[in-house]
């Protein structure tokens, strides 16, 4: 039978007349509070009676959007533009309930201020809130989550969990459960960001997660019990100076926690590279190196981090942010190729009893000294022991012989970075090219020879001391305008001041500078 909704108000209007004429108002809260209490009576008895048969409640997700979207995990630092990729920003947090077990949520939100940069993939980073979430399963014991930064001269993802890492498709993949949301990363594990000239030789990593790992492979062919770190060896590797500011030194800041305790998956792999640095890289890591790109096995982690570490500077550890400086690496250094000299000579305390050695870096190519000769002859009769050699790729035999000199010099250029084996208070002289590029001089080496507590004196060679003068006439803007060369581009105003010029010595004139580096060894 259907009751319309006015026959319903007048059956229930008759039944509370009813109600009300049997019982007084006292009866009927007198019922109201037996009702009560016989309910909770029958509840109670259900729980005891059924309680042998409850199992534990299952763990209830929740996923709670505030927006639409990808992403992946982030945080800030102060060298970071970073912005979660693609158009839209998703960000969830999941609550687990259970009776064994709970989940700890960690947000931490800051607004930043700055300008749009472009990544590899061409997506916009700008700036806003950036949002950390870290997962923890008290039942695992084991923290799961991803972070990828991205800073002004370096980009790199840090996971852990679950990580299965593919070298067929150069792809890290983490398990569903190890992030919080679906999406995926692109990063050229090389740490120059932003040079496109360099990325173009570096391959590209896919980082996968969430959905998006359902093609998540699922066995595993090797399980590793140690992190790993994926990095590159292309870009500009085979360049002295690019070699130790792009790859050795972040490579330092990123590893050494793990007291080689870590495992090197390497990307782009050159042997000669490798071969070139084994003595650094064995004392990185106590383990073989692995040619990811090669391998077919999928290899399983439970920590990995694609990319390096490195700061914005050249060749330089801000240890006001790290737990290293680079007197630390350079002791690293020492270590790894047995080098015994620590001090440079203090001619003071050595009354006259041993020379000051110096090393004169010689080129054979552009930027070589033509009157090598001479100068080591000036510097014979100044009191110096003159070493006179060109560095090559047998490091070991170079990092000996440079640490065995108090001074080294040399004209502007790659072989300079072979200053890290100097010994402390140690001088470097640099020899400056004519051309206007006393900013990158002062950038590649003057800046950082000072943290590596080497003391620096640069020396700015005149226009007559340049073979430029042999090629082009006096009144040449090469020669009295080398900013309006260099406003037509990088490549035209390598070719010129880098690629053709030599450097012939005024003896006379750099005396000067030699005998203000024996009075600084006499401090």
């Amino acid at each position: 039978m259907t009751l319309s909704l006015h026959q319903f108000k007048r059956l229930r209007m008759t039944y509370d007349t009813i109600f009300a004429r049997s019982f007084s108002r006292y009866d009927q809260k007198k019922l109201g509070y037996g009702a009560f209490l016989g309910c909770l009576l029958i509840a109670l008895s259900f729980c005891i009676v059924f309680k042998p048969y409850l199992g534990s409640l299952q763990v209830l997700n929740v996923r709670m959007p505030v927006d639409v979207g990808l992403k992946m995990l982030r945080i800030t630092n102060s060298y970071s533009f970073e912005k979660l990729r693609g158009d839209d920003i998703r960000s969830s947090m999941a609550t687990i309930v259970n009776e064994t077990s709970s989940s700890e949520i960690e947000m931490v939100e800051s607004d930043t201020t700055g300008t749009n940069e472009t990544i590899s993939n061409g997506n916009a980073i700008s700036s806003s809130t950036t949002t950390v979430i870290n997962n923890k399963n008290i039942t695992q014991q084991k923290e799961m989550k991803a972070l990828c930064h991205v800073e002004e001269r370096t980009e790199f993802c840090e996971m852990y969990g679950d990580i299965r890492v593919d070298g067929k498709s150069s792809t890290v993949f983490m398990a569903a459960d190890t992030m919080l949301e679906s999406g995926s990363w692109v990063i050229r594990p090389y740490s120059r960001r932003g040079d496109e000239q360099a990325f173009k030789r570096v391959r590209k990593w896919f980082i996968k997660s969430g959905v998006d790992a359902y093609e998540t492979p699922a066995q595993c062919d090797q399980r590793h019990n140690v992190p790993a770190i994926i990095f590159s060896t292309a870009g500009y590797a085979g360049n002295n100076f690019h070699d130790y500011t792009d790859i050795v030194l972040p490579l330092y800041l990123t590893s050494r926690q793990f007291d080689g305790e870590v495992k090197f998956l390497i990307t782009n792999k050159k042997p000669w590279w490798i071969k070139k640095f084994r003595n650094i890289l064995h004392k990185l890591s106590r383990y073989e190196l692995v040619d990811i790109d090669k391998e077919v096995n999928v290899h399983c982690f439970t920590s990995v981090t694609v990319g390096l570490k490195r700061y914005p500077q050249e060749l330089k550890i801000d240890s006001s942010k790290s737990p290293y400086s680079m007197k630390d690496f350079r002791k690293f250094l020492r270590s790894a190729y047995s080098l015994k000299k620590e001090n440079a000579i203090n001619m003071r305390d050595n009354g006259g009893k041993k020379r000051p050695r110096l090393f004169i870096l010689s080129r054979k190519s552009t930027r070589a000294f033509t009157n090598t000769n001479a100068i080591a002859g000036m510097a014979t009769r100044l009191g110096y022991e003159v070493v006179v050699t060109e560095v090559d790729s047998h490091v070991a035999r170079v990092a000996e012989m440079v640490n065995s000199c108090d001074v080294m010099m040399g004209v502007h250029g790659a072989g300079l970075t072979n200053m890290i084996f100097l010994p402390e208070n140690a001088i470097l002289i640099q020899v400056i090219p004519i051309g206007g590029f006393e900013w990158l001089a002062e950038t590649d080496f003057g800046e950082p020879s000072k943290d590596m507590n080497l003391r620096y004196i640069g020396y700015q060679i005149k226009t007559e001391e340049s073979t430029l003068i042999q090629q082009y006439p006096q009144d040449h803007e090469v020669l009295n305008d080398p900013y309006a060369i260099q406003r037509r581009g990088w490549y035209e105003f390598k070719s010129i001041y880098l690629q053709k010029q030599n450097v012939n010595l005024d003896v006379d004139r750099f005396r000067i500078t030699l005998l203000r580096a024996l009075e600084l060894l006499h401090q």
